[in-house]
């Protein structure tokens, strides 16, 4: 599998974000994870669609979605035409799955389904079929800087062995507390798209971690 690297601009400095996205552009992520909170699904508040549409122009980098949100349904429709490439929403969300899914398919983004770390992996697995993408959470949603929970490393297993099985092209992403000590555990479960935030913006090469959470991603399948 190959190793995909999603930069979160969450840990940027938002004072500078159109240069953290240049610099991001030049180190070589794979994609670009904006985080959209809503002050109620989880205590923080981020952006909106209006941002998200101003960036869109600045990298050519895909724009990796993940709705944070009690009512996905509301902001499926504006973060499509924002630009977004991916978006990803949450199986505990207060919404019908099966129509978050059916929309973001008529709408042409590629659809993610999201679940958190005390979600058994079992709630997600009929969906698996439907989803261009599961994203695994290795921490509780709402905070930058937290640690890995090793705990998920089971769940991101048994999604694994589960898309094998049923011969499925469905890609499983991982959210939170990914550095040179934990992607590789992460990649070896069955892991493929790593959302890095802290570890990279800040301090040092940011292209040159990069390159270290390949690497290690890669030894450690």
């Amino acid at each position: 599998m190959t190793i995909k690297i999603a930069s979160s601009i969450r840990s940027a400095d938002l004072s500078m974000l159109r240069e953290e996205i240049d610099r991001c552009e030049v180190a070589g992520p794979d994609l670009l994870h904006i985080d959209i909170m809503d002050g109620h699904f989880v205590p923080n508040l981020t952006m909106g669609p209006c941002v998200v549409k101003k960036l869109r122009p600045v990298t050519k980098l895909p724009f990796d979605v993940h709705l944070m949100v009690t009512h996905p349904e509301h902001f499926i429709e504006p973060f499509a035409d924002a630009g977004a490439d991916y978006i990803t929403f949450h199986l505990e969300a207060e919404s019908h799955l099966d129509d978050c899914i059916e929309k973001a398919r008529r709408l042409g983004v590629k659809v993610g389904l999201s679940i958190n770390p005390p979600t058994p992996i079992e709630k997600a697995l009929p969906y698996l079929d439907r989803l261009d993408m599961l994203l695994v959470m290795s921490v509780n949603p709402g905070f930058a800087g937290q640690g890995f929970i090793s705990e998920v490393l089971s769940k991101i297993a048994r999604a694994r062995e589960e898309i094998e099985e049923r011969g499925l092209n469905t890609v499983i992403e991982v959210d939170g507390g990914i550095t040179d000590q934990t992607i590789a555990p992460a990649a070896k479960a069955g892991a493929e798209i790593f959302v890095a935030g802290s570890y990279l913006f800040k301090g040092g090469d940011m292209a040159e971690k990069i390159r270290v959470l390949k690497e290690l991603g890669v030894s450690g399948q």
